[in-house]
């Protein structure tokens, strides 16, 4: 198997579906929008994640986001 880039994450989201959405709104996206929405997804969930730690909870709810 082939390594990361350094700092390179996994993709948080499917790119054919958020394509599909936008091509539904007669919109186009960029090159970068499915990294960047990814980017803000994992900004999402630590966010989520640490509130959840801070109620000292195991389990991450909706109401956490």
């Amino acid at each position: 198997m082939a390594k990361k880039a350094a700092g390179k994450r996994d993709s948080l989201v499917v790119g054919s579906k958020v394509r599909e959405y936008i091509r539904k709104n007669k919109l186009m996206t960029s090159g970068e929008l499915l990294e960047a929405l990814s980017n803000k997804m994992y900004c999402v969930l630590d966010c989520a994640m640490e509130r959840t730690k801070g109620n000292k909870r195991s389990t991450v709810r909706a109401h956490d986001l």
